[in-house]
């Protein structure tokens, strides 16, 4: 009932690698969202310094400025909605494994090298003589 060592279920690796990167989608849509309340935001003070303060009055620079925030904005939702699906985990993953699999081929590679440069053989022997 007091000990230190309660009995606290322990998440496999697995499941571990899932609770994280549920974590990582809902903080890039939480910033997704709050990109999006900034850009409101945002584009509405630079109407209002345009017109209302008439900051730069003979010229609409702020359709400029908004359009560019926008195409950043459209860039970001293409970022978190349509990249991931496609660059996801599980791309992540194929794309690890083809990486060890290149790597184990160099390395299989290097050793064939290195039993045709220095055979087992004459190695043998002289552990052997000795």
């Amino acid at each position: 009932m007091f000990s230190k060592n309660k009995n606290i279920p322990e998440i496999d690796r697995e499941q571990h690698e899932l609770l994280e990167d549920a974590n990582k989608r809902i903080l890039q849509k939480k910033r997704l969202y709050y990109h999006f309340v900034v850009f409101l935001i945002g584009s509405v003070f630079l109407v209002i310094i345009n017109k209302i303060l008439k900051y730069g009055e003979e010229y609409n620079w702020f359709v400029w400025a908004i359009t560019l925030w926008a195409f950043l904005f459209a860039f970001h939702l293409f970022n978190v909605y349509v990249t991931h699906k496609f660059l996801g985990k599980e791309w992540e993953r194929k794309q690890r494994e083809k990486l060890v699999a290149k790597q184990k081929e160099k390395i299989a590679k290097l050793q064939r090298e290195i039993e045709q440069e220095f055979p087992a053989v004459e190695i043998k022997k002289k552990d052997q003589e000795q």
